[in-house]
């Protein structure tokens, strides 16, 4: 038998724990470029980076009154990144390195409104797709606004499907079981989340979705904000003050740790992934095929391909789709 016909291929991730260089965009830009030539170097065919990590997650809405920290957003925002003009040096080490980028970023609309947002550069340096975070958490609200647009995107890297799911995104039942019906090998899971229950919920979802999951978590500390931000010091400490400790980790089909976790220091997690677990793990446990009864439940994704009334910065749309996927019960 020819297994060349059976087999699936191998893709290389790289999980960037990274720190950004606080609100200063061009500089986080550049340090992620370095991190893309370095992961290009040893071989990675992918590298994921944390959540928002340019210009940096904004953790000050945690420690200040809501409305309270005008000179920190209005920073936060002129450090946002505009898709169509920011991204030159991260386009151009992945064209560079021959690797796929999906970056994390705070997005500036043409309005000035701003959007939890992933971005996938493929290995040519272009832009392949974006994905929105479909609800900003709690404080988060008062900065993000909910995705529009291209919140279920999927691309393809050396013959693996890959979705993304932003933080807690990740807890949605039917965001995760639309990421399985689309049929995907991998999941990015880049977050800000540093709890007990964050590596054990990276590990159900491979599980659950006999696929690999890659979690990324930055690390950052109070020294690292820039103290010419009018009180600075009243709101963060030095490197003892933690706003994110890591909490990177690659998990396989069957919910095994292959890489991680990381706390307390800034590395690059990476691992070869074997596509074949997947097919091994779904002929067990196929939760969008054969364990599946569309008969009885159901999920309609709708993705509008209709611009943003709160504007863009980008024209990547992705079409309009309406279609069955997995877990809400038809009446």
């Amino acid at each position: 038998m020819d297994k060349s016909i059976t087999s699936r291929p191998e893709i290389t991730v790289a999980a960037a724990q990274a720190s950004p260089v606080l609100f200063d965009r061009s500089a986080t830009l550049e340090k992620a470029a370095e991190e893309v030539r370095s992961a290009g170097a040893s071989g990675a065919d992918l590298i994921v980076f944390p959540e928002s990590f340019v210009p940096t997650y904004p953790d000050f809405v945690w420690r200040l009154k809501p409305w309270a920290g005008q000179e920190w957003m209005r920073l936060f925002t002129e450090q946002s990144v505009n898709i169509d003009t920011d991204l030159d040096p991260v386009k151009q080490a992945a064209a560079e390195s021959g690797v796929w980028v999906a970056l994390g970023i705070t997005e500036r609309s043409t309005t000035g409104s701003l959007f939890n947002t992933v971005v996938h550069i493929n290995e040519s340096g272009e832009l392949a797709a974006i994905h929105r975070k479909l609800v900003p958490t709690g404080a988060e609200r008062l900065v993000w606004g909910n995705g529009q647009d291209s919140v279920l995107s999927v691309v393809e890297v050396k013959g693996a499907k890959i979705g993304t799911l932003i933080c807690w995104e990740n807890y949605m039942p039917l965001a995760r079981a639309a990421m399985y019906e689309a049929g995907i090998d991998i999941l990015l899971s880049p977050t800000w989340d540093n709890s007990d229950v964050w590596v054990p919920t990276l590990r159900h979802i491979a599980k659950e979705g006999r696929i690999f999951v890659v979690g990324v978590t930055p690390y950052i500390n109070g020294s690292m904000v820039p103290r010419d931000i009018p009180g600075a010091d009243d709101i963060y400490g030095g490197e003892e003050d933690l706003m994110s400790a890591g909490n990177s980790a690659i998990v396989d089909p069957d919910g095994n740790l292959v890489a991680g976790p990381v706390t307390g220091r800034e590395e690059t997690l990476q691992a070869t992934l074997d596509l074949n677990q997947i097919t091994t793990g779904r002929a067990q446990f196929d939760s969008a095929g054969h364990y599946s009864r569309p008969d009885m439940i159901s999920l309609n994704v709708t993705t509008s391909s209709r611009a943003s009334t709160e504007g863009r910065s980008t024209d990547t749309d992705s079409p309009e789709r309406e279609e069955s996927a997995g877990t809400a019960a038809d009446s």
